[in-house]
């Protein structure tokens, strides 16, 4: 009989007030059943906000290099447990062990990140324009944080929004993707075990249509991170701009690989292979479209198509798969879709295109790498997150026209240029427009003490990572002291005056 898990509200593992109850299976054998979780309603969401109110009276009064000490132990409890909760999000999300090692070792170097920065909350104290009297400001928590994340980083982008929120004092409030809600029960675990206080952190599983939208709206939650679609994003930057709240958002990209004529095409091939379909394709900085320049086009294609054709399929626990499932099956019959939408538009599928056969796969929503040439810039393949395996060739006769076709789309998220030139290089670091620019390297890669994020309707302007993150999560607070024993005034014109 498989397990049944629970909400952590008011620092109790509780079952939700509906009685109602979600199935997570495995996306590479759907009779693998993982547990039942929690299909919480806006009741849930209400109980875990009085508890995070409390946690947050309690824990914003702890200092924050005390406040780092438990982000450490959380780092190293993640370090001693990094296979087993790589192979739990394996087996939950799908992506093969060797990158569920990776999303385990983000969340480390975010823990261990996070708990530095509870020692560096820098703020500043700058001269008065008056005598004896000080002038400052710093950092303070701001309350309780809603936190809605995705099923594509099952650990890592928890801990991104967790950490940051946590160290700056915040209690927070989490609402995994119903697709993968085990990888953030053990997370949770972790913390408590850590020593963070129960009711700093509450974990309220279920829909986005209900448990996600009752966070965002509920009038005591003052700040929301979300990481999601831009459809969604938006009605959420609707809702927080009515009620007032701090939001960032995280959303959607349609990231491009400039491949010029005198790029090293091995490292280029290796490249877009790892960024278009690591993770299946299912990351919002995938490498989605591959700008050639016409010179090496038909010769950059072709072994494109080769290593995409030896890509094999699989259990991502399996030491020779090199690419698992997709999510569900919703996802796959997306992927179908937008094949059908390439081959009506009039682009040349060059391989892929299909689910595989085999029984190694019967089980699960796998979909073959895809790779479509003959794109034009305006095609919905080279407009559209498709958030799957399918990879867009566009053809260009020039690097100018390359900046135009990257920079061409709704998103601005990651980009690359693949070229020997340092001129080219800084020009695609200053003229694409995305909020990430690689040089010689994939679409993919951040680093967990940088920012992350994009423009355009990727995000809404602030980042996840690196120290800005810490500055979302925090208010600024000012504060002066007159010590001069009389009034002085401040504003009006006081120069010349006497001391």
């Amino acid at each position: 009989m498989a397990k049944t898990f629970r909400n952590f509200i008011g620092g109790e593992w509780v079952a939700p007030s509906t009685g109602a109850w979600l199935e997570n299976r495995n996306p590479a054998d759907r009779r693998d059943l993982i547990g039942r979780f929690p299909d919480s309603g806006p009741a849930d969401v209400r109980r875990a906000v009085a508890s995070a109110k409390r946690g947050f009276a309690q824990w914003s009064r702890v200092p924050a290099p005390l406040r780092g000490d438990v982000l450490r132990r959380v780092g190293d409890l993640l370090t001693a447990r990094k296979e087993a909760l790589a192979d739990a999000m394996t087996r939950e999300m799908g992506k093969v062990l060797a990158e569920t090692r990776g999303d385990v070792q983000e969340g480390i170097d975010t823990a261990y990140y996070a708990a530095t920065e509870g020692r560096r909350l820098f703020g500043h104290v700058v001269p008065s324009e008056l005598r004896r009297k000080w002038a400052m400001d710093w950092r303070r928590p701001i309350g309780v944080c809603g936190l809605v994340t995705p099923f594509n980083f099952p650990l890592a982008i928890p801990t991104w929004k967790m950490f940051p929120a946590l160290v700056c004092g915040n209690s927070v409030i989490i609402k995994p993707s119903e697709d993968v809600p085990h990888s953030v029960t053990l997370l949770v675990e972790i913390l408590l075990e850590a020593g963070l206080p129960p009711e700093a952190v509450q974990l309220v599983h279920g829909r986005g249509e209900t448990v996600g939208k009752a966070l965002v709206e509920h009038p005591e939650v003052p700040v929301i991170s979300f990481t999601g679609s831009t459809e969604t994003g938006a009605l959420i930057g609707e809702t927080c701009g009515r009620m007032h709240k701090r939001l960032s958002l995280e959303m959607g990209g349609k990231n491009a690989v400039i491949v010029m004529d005198d790029a090293d095409l091995d490292l280029a091939v290796d490249g877009i292979t790892w960024g278009a379909f690591g993770t299946t394709g299912q990351r919002c900085t995938a490498t989605s479209r591959v700008i050639a320049h016409r010179r090496i086009h038909d010769r950059l294609v072709r072994r494109l198509v080769e290593r995409a054709e030896a890509l094999r399929l699989g259990d991502g626990r399996e030491a020779r798969t090199d690419v698992g499932p997709l999510i569900h099956e919703a996802a796959r019959e997306k992927v179908e879709r937008y094949v059908a939408i390439g081959l009506e538009e009039g682009a040349t599928l060059a391989t892929g295109g299909k689910r595989p056969r085999g029984a190694a796969v019967a089980q699960g929503s796998f979909f073959r790498p895809t790779i479509f040439t003959g794109v034009t810039p305006r095609m919905r393949l080279a407009q559209e997150e498709i958030f799957g395996p399918v990879l867009s060739v566009l053809k260009v006769g020039s690097f100018d026209e390359a900046v135009r076709v990257n920079n061409g789309v709704r998103y601005g998220l990651s980009s690359s240029v693949y070229t020997a030139s340092v001129e080219r290089a800084f020009r695609a670091l200053e003229e694409l427009d995305n909020g990430i620019t690689y040089v010689n390297a994939p679409t993919i890669g951040a680093e967990a003490h940088l920012p992350f994020g994009g423009v355009k309707a990727t995000g809404n302007g602030h980042r996840e990572g690196g120290w800005p993150v810490f500055e979302f999560y925090s208010e600024i607070k000012v504060g002066y002291v007159d010590y001069s024993g009389r009034l002085q005034r401040a504003q009006l014109d006081t120069y010349g005056a006497e001391g």
